[in-house]
């Protein structure tokens, strides 16, 4: 392997509560009902819009309505992004000793690219990633392999030689349909099933076994 490409939410931050937060401060202003942090597990992973879709009540999910909240979250979100987020244990380490090996690092993330240029430049600004993005008018949002293949290209390695960090099955699915090794993280917001069921083909239960995995 030459390079990493990490996930972001439920890979090298925990902003599940952050998140839950937010939009349950929205469902409150419109009298929906709220949801555990449980739920949002299964909830994140394909976006704003689909995590708000996700939250509504069925009967609300319309285009006027999703689309009025995904605003409303965003402007939330955007004052409440930081309040409990915070890196996994075993992360800082693991970059370490990543950038210790000469491998290049980057970050591909389903959440808009501001936000997620914002995380890794509040909690990861240290290490050298090579490129950060996140969801934009230019990237299908993952699976699709577009963000995946377009780093493979800045970087200039072959996806082949690249491993894909993540915690759910849209980013095994990305990876496999990108060219890229799948591995995924177990301590994040999915279950091992879901990995499991979508092409993972290795299993780290912490940050420092992915240089063992590589070794």
């Amino acid at each position: 392997m030459q390079a990493v490409i990490f996930d972001l939410d439920g890979t090298l931050l925990d902003t599940l509560e952050d998140i839950a937060d937010s939009a349950n401060s929205i469902l409150a202003k419109c009298n929906f009902p709220l949801h555990d942090l449980d739920a949002y597990r299964q909830y994140v992973g394909d976006g704003v819009g689909m995590l708000i879709e996700r939250a509504l009540p069925q009967e609300k999910r319309t285009t006027a309505i999703i689309t009025e909240c995904v605003q409303a979250f965003r402007d939330e979100y955007a004052v409440n992004w930081n309040n409990k987020t915070k890196p996994y244990s075993g992360i800082f380490e693991m970059l370490d000793a990543l950038t210790a090996r000469h491998l290049k690092l980057a970050v591909l993330s389903n959440k808009p690219d501001d936000f997620t240029k914002r995380y890794v430049g509040e909690y990861l600004a240290q290490w050298p990633f090579e490129i950060v993005k996140g969801l934009n008018s230019s990237t299908p949002p993952k699976p699709d392999p577009t963000g995946a293949q377009q780093i493979a290209v800045h970087l200039k390695i072959q996806p082949s030689d690249i491993l894909f960090l993540g915690d759910s099955g849209t980013d095994m699915k990305t990876a496999i349909a990108a060219g890229m090794f799948p591995v995924g993280a177990l301590w994040g917001f999915k279950p091992r099933v879901e990995l499991e069921y979508d092409g993972v083909q290795a299993l780290i239960e912490h940050p420092r076994k992915l240089l063992t995995l590589i070794n």
